[in-house]
């Protein structure tokens, strides 16, 4: 086993157990090549969250998450089809990255400190600004988490989730028993079947499982309460700064075409606009693909595939109840915002 393999995989065993790993020297990569070499875009996303990613009937992939994979792919490889997606447990997806088993992680992933600090990761940004709440049976009576106490909560293990659980309860002077469970259907199903109380994720997710229930989704109620920050996002392993910058880039894409109002149907109407920023996002001045190592209309590849940010919404998250509020752009009260690109 490679030295490099033996790392990854020491320092996620430290990380779920809630230690923090030393941070390993990080080998020269290329992953740009290795994808360009292979022709594919390799992506690991959750297996079965509706609005993240999910097979459908087909078997196609959908979700918020896929379409961040197909995006990158349109403005690396200039199609959208050219990815290989591959689910992972909560637990898998980091050492998945470090082996270089895939290229990145879009997979209800929270950006936080250690896993930068610790676990060779770097986060090219938020495309869900997210929190953790819970959900209970609506038969319960309970409408507040501060009537917990007592409770048994189902949660996955190896996860900011679980952590955040702790602190709440502790900081709350609240009881509970944790019933921890790895795969995330199994966590429903034992909510489902009442060996749990309490049901808590990101409340994305929380969402996603109501909807998933159908004419059952009334059975359930989430809780008022958020409790921590969860700003969920697509990760690549550190040592690589082009790829990272195509990653990021790509997501800015997104907003800054839904800012401009260009959309999937409407692109091709603004190749004739006079207007300079437009122009260079259409790729017509500035050489700025160049500078990432893209074809200069890398933006219109990406825009075409997915749409706009809005839109890549619009498909997948507006289905499952969970309203945009802090995700709507900054020129509409919310805290999606990107950079120029000029």
């Amino acid at each position: 086993m490679r030295l490099a393999k033996i790392g990854a995989l020491f320092g996620a065993a430290l990380f779920g157990a809630g230690i923090a790993a030393p941070v390993l020297a990080q080998p020269a990569a290329d992953t740009v090549a290795a994808i360009r070499q292979r022709g594919q875009l390799t992506c690991t996303v959750s297996p079965s969250t509706v609005g993240f990613s999910l097979p459908d009937s087909q078997g196609v992939w959908r979700g918020i998450d896929v379409d961040y994979c197909r995006a990158v792919a349109a403005a690396l490889l200039g199609d959208p089809n050219k990815i290989r997606i591959v689910p992972s447990s909560t637990q898998q997806r980091f050492t998945m990255l470090q082996s270089g088993e895939v290229d990145m992680i879009v997979r209800t992933t929270t950006w936080t400190l250690a896993r930068e600090a610790s676990l060779g990761l770097l986060f090219a940004g938020i495309n869900v600004y997210d929190g953790q709440g819970f959900m209970v049976h609506r038969d319960s009576g309970v409408t507040s988490a501060r009537q917990l106490d007592g409770a048994t909560v189902c949660v996955q293990p190896g996860t900011t989730t679980e952590l955040n659980l702790a602190d709440y309860f502790r900081a709350n002077n609240l009881r509970y028993t944790p019933v921890v469970i790895e795969n995330v259907e199994e966590v429903r199903s034992a909510f489902i079947n009442r060996r749990c109380d309490v049901y808590t994720n990101d409340s994305s997710s929380l969402a996603s499982f109501a909807a998933s229930q159908g004419a059952n989704a009334n059975r359930y109620l989430l809780l008022p309460e958020i409790i921590s920050k969860e700003p969920l996002g697509p990760a690549v392993r550190k040592g690589d700064a082009r790829f990272f910058d195509i990653v990021r880039w790509t997501h800015f894409a997104l907003l800054t075409a839904e800012e401009f109002g260009i959309t999937q149907a409407n692109i091709d109407s603004f190749a004739t606009s006079t207007n300079p920023d437009i122009q260079r996002f259409m790729g017509r001045t500035g050489d700025l693909g160049r500078m990432l190592g893209l074809e200069n209309d890398w933006a219109v590849r990406v825009i075409k595939a997915v749409g706009n940010y809005g839109e890549v919404w619009e498909r997948n998250m507006t289905p499952i109840g969970f309203p945009r509020g802090v995700n709507n752009l900054w020129t509409r009260g919310g805290l999606q915002y990107a950079p120029p690109i000029r």
